[in-house]
């Protein structure tokens, strides 16, 4: 009777060296995972980008406005009876801006340059065009402010609707304005949106005008959203700074 011995080991020969065909896919192999590892890096790296430019520039913005709307207000307090009046510095802060369905007050300062905007502020325009103030007279109050990032005071612009009060608080005077006019979209280099008459809202004649501008769609710069109001009366500001009615 055959006997199978279990304990005899089998002939061994060398190991025969890989196929083309297998190479072929260790090197696959290896190119997509060093590629997943730089996608999971790249998507780290512009989700942290993401987090600086829609939260922490806000963050550091707000503080830095927050203390600079103080400082105005103390030296307003100062200016007051029996204070010590001081020379007016538009680069401090000339008033601020209070629109209910955008949300809370805004500083306003001079300029629209990067450097200024990114302080979380509202900046009037000096170039191209110069912006008039209310309290120089006829013309057009244009500002500028972000929509997103360093503060995006004006994020929510669209909120904004026909009708609604726009109010520039001075150190003396509540100037009380009303929507009149919106344009959704223009370009950016639409330059005429500022003009001290802006007839692409509809007007013809002077008068007292203010104009918010900012980028649009979110998220980009592509286009410009513009909203404009009318001057409906000027309040003088009384010991208590009691706002307007459209405020309360």
């Amino acid at each position: 009777m055959a006997v199978i011995d279990q304990e005899s080991e089998p002939e061994t020969g060398s190991t025969p060296a890989p196929g083309p065909r297998r190479r072929r896919r260790a090197g696959v192999a290896v190119v997509v995972s060093v590629l997943g590892e730089l996608l999971i890096t790249a998507g780290v790296i512009l989700g942290l980008f993401v987090v600086y430019s829609l939260w922490w520039t806000n963050v550091v913005a707000n503080r830095e406005a927050e203390r600079d709307g103080a400082e105005v207000r103390e030296h307003w307090a100062q200016d007051g009876p029996g204070g010590a009046e001081r020379e007016f510095d538009p680069g401090e802060g000339v008033g601020f801006l209070h629109v209910p369905s955008m949300g809370d007050e805004v500083l306003i300062k001079k300029g629209t340059s990067t450097k200024e905007l990114n302080k979380g502020v509202a900046g009037y325009y000096t170039d191209p065009v110069d912006a008039t103030p209310p309290w120089e007279g006829d013309g057009n109050f244009s500002l500028a402010a972000h929509r997103d990032g360093h503060g995006a005071k004006f994020h929510d612009i669209h909120k904004i609707e026909k009708g609604d009060p726009i109010v520039v608080e001075t150190e003396d005077t509540w100037y009380v304005y009303k929507v009149y006019e919106i344009l959704p979209k223009t370009s950016k280099y639409n330059v005429e949106v500022l003009a001290d008459v802006p007839k692409e809202s509809g007007k013809k004649e002077k008068g007292k005008y203010i104009t918010l501008t900012t980028c649009t769609p979110v998220l980009t710069s592509d286009y410009r959203y513009i909203v404009w109001g009318e001057l409906v009366r000027a309040e003088s500001v009384d010991e208590r700074r009691t706002p307007p009615e459209e405020l309360r």
